[in-house]
């Protein structure tokens, strides 16, 4: 774990490592996408991955999950990303929300799981989150369709979620793409969720603390107070 003596150095670590990443996969193709995550952890690496001296213009931001609300929600991650990333040198990148305006997220997935297929392209950075009842993405304690988005069908990118602590109906990139990422990188801050860290660490079952899932993979953990 990356240890970090305030959020602003964090931010700094983090948006360094996120912009070596996508400069490296645009050497060698033409577009590189990034998942980002949404909630008030993100909003100073946004602001400083959003300077970062990259061609915006060839870089695709998506979301790591998503509530199905319309972005003039304040509960909408899309928003959050255009305010606080699509911003200063990033503001030439391409957003890809995870809502698209249908009556559920189980009425909307096909048509986002056909988007993303024919983008053809595999993430370069993930950059999760994790809440301190040890979900991250959506992938929920409890959530109804947890198994198949942590094990999909070969090839399935998205899956839909509710939960008991998930608030509204949400729809979230299944872990493959995920942990399949060149950077994953989990950003977490305070104490609490360093405790909540240790714990998923601790052998146990993935259902009870899905962030765990993630943790398997050896991903790059950036904590600060």
């Amino acid at each position: 774990m990356l240890e970090f003596l305030n959020r602003e150095a964090l931010a700094k670590a983090l948006a360094r490592d996120v912009a070596a990443a996508l400069s490296a996969r645009l050497a060698v193709q033409v577009e590189a996408m990034i998942a980002v995550s949404g909630g008030t952890t993100p909003a100073l690496f946004f602001d400083a991955l959003s300077r970062a001296d990259l061609d915006w213009s060839r870089v695709i931001v998506t979301l790591v999950d998503e509530r199905w609300v319309p972005e003039d929600s304040p509960r909408s991650n899309a928003a959050l990303v255009r305010k606080h990333l699509l911003v200063n040198n990033a503001a030439r990148a391409r957003l890809i929300p995870l809502y698209n305006g249908a009556a559920s997220p189980e009425a909307g997935c096909k048509a986002l799981e056909a988007q993303f297929a024919a983008l053809g392209l595999s993430l370069a950075v993930a950059v999760l989150g994790m809440g301190e009842d040890g979900h991250t993405a959506s992938f929920f304690p409890g959530g109804d369709h947890l198994a198949n988005a942590l094990a999909p069908p070969q090839g399935q990118m998205l899956e839909t979620m509710s939960a008991p602590g998930a608030g509204e109906a949400r729809i979230t990139l299944t872990l493959p793409p995920l942990i399949q990422a060149d950077l994953l990188a989990v950003h977490i801050q305070g104490d609490g969720k360093r405790e909540t860290l240790a714990k998923a660490l601790q052998n146990g079952p993935v259902e009870e603390m899905p962030v765990r899932a993630v943790l398997r993979h050896n991903p790059k953990i950036y904590w600060s107070p």
